[in-house]
């Protein structure tokens, strides 16, 4: 055989086995793109490792905190809240959502006659909801946080849905640049969150997480009484925001026992413009729960009233 047909038979080779390694490296890139595409259809978050918080005395202590609304935070009640967490020392912390307002331009989606929120921007917004995570985590330095997200905070991907014409990617892509889950920094301060849209701890509802013996979200029902509605549908123990409502409903079923709901209220403006001088039945105030090892709990709803809770005078007596 000549140089020159040794030579062609060489490159022919290295040809052959290009095309093979470009062949399993395309079946590969299509197993992952139909993978992403499953997990895309499904909406299922992915695990998160979360170290276990430690114990006292085989008892861990859970904060609950709900609707600080960014800009319209109401500072008097944040800081009571975050005085009395400083005391607690919670293992575990777990925000009920609407921690920003996001009024204004993404508001757009509201009911008819609802007037936006424009005396503050969107920027102000995240910026007051970025104070109020570093003023916990300096609180609360040991605590395990998690944020559920709310129907504010889904105002953004809603518009970003909207401004994409519907483009699944492209309304990704600009909730990357501009969701509070990003312009917050929760990846790097460590802290998981739990989209409206996604599945977690394999419940059939989306948006709902479970913590021992008791389910957490941020809240479907602003019903007067919604304690009771939501623990119907519910059928366990359950913690939501969403009302700014302080309320209890505790109930003894046959199948389920003895169950209850609880919203601790809000850290927010009581009285916002947009109530269009309507007076609201709002209420400030936040939740602690003292959990058992076995997932046994019990659960206070500490209201604040006037800038001040009380709470921290038990330690005192």
């Amino acid at each position: 055989m000549s140089q020159q047909n040794i030579r062609t038979a060489i490159a022919e080779g290295r040809l052959a086995t290009k095309e093979k390694e470009l062949k399993a490296a395309r079946k590969q890139l299509a197993q992952a793109v139909g993978a992403l595409e499953q997990a895309r259809r499904t909406r299922r978050a992915p695990p998160i490792a979360v170290p276990h918080p430690r114990r006292r005395n085989g008892h861990i202590v859970r904060v609950c905190l709900g609707d600080t609304h960014g800009a319209q935070v109401e500072l008097p009640a944040l800081t009571t809240a975050l005085a009395d967490i400083k005391t607690l020392d919670p293992d575990e912390i777990i925000l009920l959502g609407d921690h920003v307002n996001c009024g204004g331009f993404l508001a757009q989606n509201h009911v008819i006659g609802y007037v936006a929120e424009t005396a503050t921007s969107y920027e102000e917004d995240i910026s007051r909801a970025n104070s109020f995570l570093d003023a916990l985590q300096k609180a609360a330095p040991r605590a395990r946080i998690e944020y559920l997200e709310g129907n504010h905070e889904r105002r953004v991907e809603r518009w970003c849905v909207t401004e994409t014409l519907q483009n699944g990617r492209d309304a990704e892509l600009l909730r990357r640049a501009l969701a509070p889950e990003f312009l917050l920094r929760l990846r790097q301060r460590g802290i998981p969150y739990r989209r409206l849209a996604e599945f977690h701890d394999g419940l059939p509802v989306p948006g709902v997480i479970r913590r021992g013996k008791c389910f957490f979200f941020h809240g479907f029902s602003v019903a007067k009484h919604a304690t009771a509605v939501t623990q119907q549908a519910i059928a366990g123990n359950c913690v939501f925001g969403h009302t700014h409502r302080h309320q209890a409903d505790v109930v003894r079923r046959v199948s389920a026992g003895v169950i209850g709901a609880w919203n601790p209220g809000c850290l927010c403006q009581l009285q916002p413009l947009w109530q269009h001088g309507k007076p609201t039945d709002w209420t400030h105030g936040y939740a602690v729960q003292l959990v058992a090892q076995s997932g046994a709990f019990l659960h206070l709803n500490i209201p604040i009233i006037g800038a001040g809770s009380q709470l921290t005078a038990l330690f005192k007596l």
